[in-house]
């Protein structure tokens, strides 16, 4: 599958470095299940800039950016931020993930299968005789 060029800001490499250096604690529990490859045998990359922006982790073969909100995004300015930043980025054809600091640190088997969910349904979405079927159909359960 070819992949629409993303913009890249060379003047981000530096400061994603640093970020690299200086991950959160739900980054750094995260990034344990990601990096090689473990995560379906999907290639992720941390701190990646992208346009104009950095995304805490992204898989360029999904297009996915996930993003690990902390305490700094609480405030109604940074959520503003954010929903620009994602709009734009959506825009460029990168879809988003989102979830809370204290939600990969408290919940880290949550956030897994949420990712894991997510990745099967992009690569393997339901047929139209699948649609709406539970696993529970056909067993008396309906």
């Amino acid at each position: 599958m070819k992949h629409p060029i993303i913009p890249y800001n060379p003047k981000l490499k530096a400061r994603a470095r640093e970020l690299r250096k200086n991950m959160t604690k739900g980054e750094r529990k995260l990034w344990q299940h990601l990096k090689g490859k473990q995560m379906r045998g999907y290639d992720f990359d941390r701190q990646r800039p992208i346009d104009q922006f950095i995304v805490d982790f992204y898989c360029k073969a999904l297009m996915l950016a996930i993003e690990i909100d902390g305490s700094s995004h609480n405030s109604e300015e940074a959520q503003e931020r954010d929903r620009d930043r994602q709009y734009r980025l959506e825009s460029l054809g990168i879809r988003f993930l989102r979830f809370q600091e204290g939600e990969v640190c408290e919940h880290i088997d949550g956030v897994l299968l949420a990712i894991d969910d997510w990745i099967e349904r992009q690569t393997h979405p339901p047929t139209p005789s699948q649609e709406g079927e539970s696993e529970f159909a056909g067993k008396g359960w309906d």
